[in-house]
């Protein structure tokens, strides 16, 4: 019985990851202000690159958007993770990179959870390693925009 529910939910995933891919939600650009941070990220393998750019008030995503060029995989990821972290945390939001990370290394427990939300479809990503880059991408540019926020914070 799993079997046949496997391929209509592998679509389902395949079609999400399609719909960011092509209706990227929050693509473009801040207006800048003291608040915001940018970070550019380039994957020299395949040249899939990223510009994240957020904005950080009281240790809280209040704002988030990207520029980018690259494959399926990048650009949705990228989609997704400005969908769930708007809003979030820093503390939240590093969280979320680290159980995305785990499940982009195989980690089972990591893809079933809710936090992940639309994420959890890129689990697939996990079994072909030359593609888990491209999914971490927009993930690494994150950790460096928060990173640059709370030091300017600290600072």
């Amino acid at each position: 019985m799993t079997d046949r529910a496997t391929p209509p939910m592998k679509a389902l995933y395949q079609q999400l990851i399609l719909d960011h891919y092509r209706n990227p939600r929050n693509r473009g650009e801040l207006e800048e202000d003291g608040s915001t941070v940018e970070i550019h990220v380039r994957n020299p393998t395949c040249g899939d690159e990223i510009r994240l750019q957020l904005r950080v008030e009281e240790d809280r995503i209040q704002d988030i958007k990207f520029l980018g060029d690259g494959c399926s995989i990048s650009q949705a990821a990228v989609s997704m993770m400005t969908t769930i972290l708007k809003g979030k945390e820093l503390d939240e939001a590093f969280g979320v990179t680290r159980r995305f990370t785990g499940m982009m290394h195989g980690d089972e427990e990591a893809a079933r959870d809710p936090a992940l939300g639309n994420l959890r479809s890129l689990a697939g990503v996990s079994r072909f390693p030359v593609r888990v880059k491209c999914a971490l991408l927009g993930f690494e540019a994150l950790q460096e925009a928060m990173k640059k926020s709370r030091s300017r914070e600290e600072g």
